[in-house]
């Protein structure tokens, strides 16, 4: 008997996977304008910042969202290094990933996940340490001002509260939802100006 399948997850994946393509030929196509001299024009800059930013997300996206893959499935620490890099590239949210090469994807969701949550307590920026060690995670952010919904916070350790979600916080939901599966257990400590998570 095999597990249910995740699908949110599967079709996060699809929906990354049938974008990145076009994303993609569109960030093909803007370099070639750009190569016949266009590339000092205002708006082609404007759609070259944003072509990379929608690539960023949807890398990004990729494996906060997607399927993690089998329980042997690595991710390399130079691809979410890149991809974390290019999300937060003139953003006012800064990252510093510490990782080994090498180490499981499904780790990887987790961490990107949390990340999100960051962005929703920290939406005037800040600064984000991840961090794995040799068993665990450590992540670390603080920034100037926090916005905390101390419902959203709690439901991630707490499996029986049920909150009305929206798409602005959805991801509180798929984090808990995720640890779960991976029977992990988050420990969550908000002192104004630092969070810290670990799992």
């Amino acid at each position: 008997m095999t597990d249910k399948p995740d699908l949110t997850a599967l079709l996060g994946s699809r929906i990354c996977h049938d974008l990145i393509s076009p994303i993609g030929a569109i960030g093909n196509g803007v370099e070639l304008l750009m190569m016949d001299g266009n590339s000092n024009r205002p708006e082609m800059a404007l759609i070259s910042d944003s072509v990379a930013n929608a690539n960023a997300r949807v890398r990004f996206f990729r494996v906060a969202f997607g399927a993690a893959g089998a329980m042997d499935q690595q991710v390399s620490r130079a691809e979410c290094s890149a991809i974390l890099s290019d999300l937060t590239r003139g953003g006012r949210l800064k990252v510093q990933f510490q990782a080994p090469n090498a180490f499981p994807r499904r780790e990887a969701k987790l961490a990107f996940l949390m990340l999100m949550c960051f962005e929703t307590a920290l939406p005037h920026g800040g600064l984000v340490e991840m961090e794995r060690g040799d068993a665990r995670w450590s992540l670390l952010a603080a920034g100037p001002r926090q916005k905390i919904d101390p419902e959203l916070w709690e439901m991630l350790s707490n499996p029986a509260l049920r909150l009305e979600l929206t798409p602005s916080n959805v991801h509180f939901a798929l984090l808990r939802e995720e640890l779960s599966r991976q029977h992990r257990r988050l420990t969550v400590d908000i002192r104004d100006p630092e969070i810290r998570l670990s799992f």
